[in-house]
């Protein structure tokens, strides 16, 4: 086995000696990598089909998509390990919980929005960003979206949560 990869050290053409992280576009000056987990198809894919990245929607609809998403999820950690988790009123108290946090999070948005932000920049997974973050203006719309759905995302999940033995019995 050592003389194996001893002897592959002098040959090009074993895949072992090949170079796989480049710099960004081939410019060494850029200050970012091209490796093959962040050029992949299935990477530029996925991160493309973000609501962030995702080309032809609206500010205010990416805003709505990651609002709704945070406010779902964040509602779960809140409702189940609270300090009111042991109570009849654990989902209440994690839909508040929620509520505070997703206008916590907008009002971070709104100032970042105000602090004049950079444009976007492209990279090799996303090499056209959105119109959306390249002025502040864009950012409030997004954090005023993202509230609406931060809110709405919360209310989903609680009345899920509170309504589960009902929908189980619908189910079956």
């Amino acid at each position: 086995m050592v003389q194996a990869i001893d002897a592959s050290k002098n040959r090009p053409s074993d895949p072992r000696n090949q170079e796989v992280v480049f710099p960004e576009w081939r410019d060494s000056q850029r200050g970012n990598l091209e490796t093959p987990i962040n050029a992949s198809p299935l990477a530029k894919w996925f991160i493309g089909n973000l609501p962030a990245y995702r080309p032809g929607l609206t500010t205010y609809r990416r805003g709505l998509e990651v609002g709704m998403a945070h406010g779902y999820w964040l509602f779960g950690p809140f409702a189940t390990f609270g300090p009111l988790r042991d109570t009849d009123r654990a989902d209440l108290a994690g839909l508040l919980a929620t509520f505070g946090f997703v206008v916590i999070l907008t009002a971070t948005l709104s100032l970042y929005a105000s602090s004049n932000p950079l444009p976007p920049v492209a990279t090799v997974t996303v090499p056209n960003p959105p119109d959306s973050f390249k002025s502040g203006e864009g950012w409030n719309n997004f954090a005023s979206a993202f509230l609406i759905g931060g809110l709405g995302g919360a209310v989903v999940a609680y009345l899920i949560t509170s309504n589960l033995v009902r929908i189980l019995n619908i189910a079956g």
